[in-house]
């Protein structure tokens, strides 16, 4: 890991850069597919599955004797952990509904606010390295919560051709019916347009490599809504002497495992933690089945000393990090003084993956810097804000003016119409 003491504010953009590839770079791939699959549907999803995950699908909707054999293939254990971490997700997202809003903003004139779930949202679940099966639990369970209509969940298949079991069993126990074994960029492109086989959704759920990110990004360029730009994995840890060096560095390893795009960084405001961490670091790493892709995300990733509490948390709120580890003396002020994080992890015994499986929050988060202005998924996420207004004639004769006298003078005179008949047959 790079150490770096009391870099200038001047230096901090490059200090704090990410190691992901900017759209650009990868945009005319992602429109290329987007074009083809756009065109000739399935045909094009074979083509890619085949190219990027090596196998030949024929039908890319999971039966259901796929699912009752995911069942068998899932161990007691992992299935009562998984029971276990929706049962606390499902607390913490159903605390989140919304009674209506409902006001009388003049004499007569009613208006209100209530929500509505989208009714087809499609989830991304990344298979690859990792599947992710605790992201269902994320997606799915607000979902069905906010009470969506449609859940298109797609994944990519593995080299037989298969969906990982415990995807297949989390989907089926939260409620997912439509599964389908395709994933990257065809598979954002195929819930953006539909094809024979896989549905249009309103918006598109999920986390994925570099390439999906794009094509998220890239959808929305055809009126389909996304959560977030939500790429490669990040964590910023903020520590002291008050720090258990081998906690830390299990914190940043828990996030380098993801892939070799993830990064990690450590602030402090203490050298001797900075060197105390390296060392475990170091140390835990050689224990890891991940090493390899750990050990190329360490390489990207910073040991940062500063000066004192508050050019630290300038410097985080500059970096607006996904995961925030908070295991400082003063954990209060900064609390209090972060702007920018996906989600905030306080004090030696709440370690990042808490939050990835089973405390309650989401992990669907924004990364990138985009925890600047983008929250993380939540149950509002899946739900669009009606507004509603009712005018009764008193109503209409007591904001009747305003209307017209506005209208005139922005030259809308139909507009001024509207409320000078209703005013006139008042009068009658």
């Amino acid at each position: 890991m790079k150490k770096i003491y009391n870099p200038n504010r001047s230096e901090w953009s490059d200090v704090l850069k990410r190691p992901t590839q900017t759209v650009a770079d990868i945009e005319q791939t992602v429109e290329a597919i987007f074009k083809e699959v756009q065109n000739n549907g399935d045909t094009i999803l074979r083509k890619y599955t085949e190219k990027f995950d090596g196998v030949i699908i024929n039908g890319f909707l999971v039966s259901e004797p796929e699912i009752e054999e995911a069942k068998t293939l899932v161990s007691q254990e992992l299935k009562e952990a998984i029971m276990s971490a929706k049962n606390n997700i499902e607390i913490f997202h159903k605390a989140q509904k919304t009674d209506r809003v409902a006001v009388e903003t003049a004499n007569g004139v009613q208006c209100w606010q209530e929500k509505r779930p989208i009714q087809k949202v499609g989830l991304y679940i990344p298979g690859g390295t990792a599947p992710l099966f605790s992201t269902i639990l994320m997606l799915a369970v607000p979902a069905t919560i906010a009470g969506c209509e449609e859940l298109v969940l797609c994944s990519p298949p593995n080299k037989e051709g298969k969906i990982h079991p415990a995807i297949l069993f989390t989907a089926n126990l939260c409620g997912v019916t439509k599964i389908f074994k395709v994933g990257g960029i065809q598979a954002i492109a195929s819930m953006t347009f539909g094809t024979e086989s896989i549905p249009q959704v309103y918006k598109i759920f999920g986390p994925g490599n570099q390439f999906v990110t794009v094509a998220k990004q890239i959808a929305t360029k055809y009126g389909i809504a996304i959560d977030m730009p939500a790429g490669p994995s990040e964590l910023l840890v903020l520590a002291d002497n008050s720090a258990n060096p081998a906690f830390v560095a299990s914190d940043l390893l828990s996030q380098a495992e993801h892939g070799v795009d993830s990064q990690v960084i450590l602030v402090s405001t203490s050298k001797e933690i900075i060197a105390a961490v390296e060392i475990e670091v170091e140390k835990q790493l050689q224990e890891l089945p991940r090493k390899e892709i750990a050990e190329k995300a360490i390489a990207n990733s910073k040991l940062i000393y500063v000066a004192d509490d508050a050019t630290a948390n300038a410097l985080i709120n500059e970096y607006g990090p996904e995961h925030f580890i908070v295991c400082v003396t003063n954990e209060e002020y900064f609390i209090e003084n972060i702007k920018n994080a996906g989600s905030v992890f306080i004090g030696n015994y709440t370690p990042e993956s808490a939050g990835d499986y089973a405390s309650g929050t989401n992990h669907t988060l924004p990364t990138n810097g985009y925890a600047k202005q983008y929250s993380g998924v939540n149950l509002d996420s899946f739900m669009k804000s009606m507004t509603f207004q009712k005018i009764s004639r008193e109503g209409i004769m007591e904001i009747g003016k305003t209307i017209e006298v506005m209208a005139e003078a922005e030259g809308l005179y139909a507009h001024k119409n509207a409320v000078t008949l209703r005013l006139q047959s008042l009068k009658d």
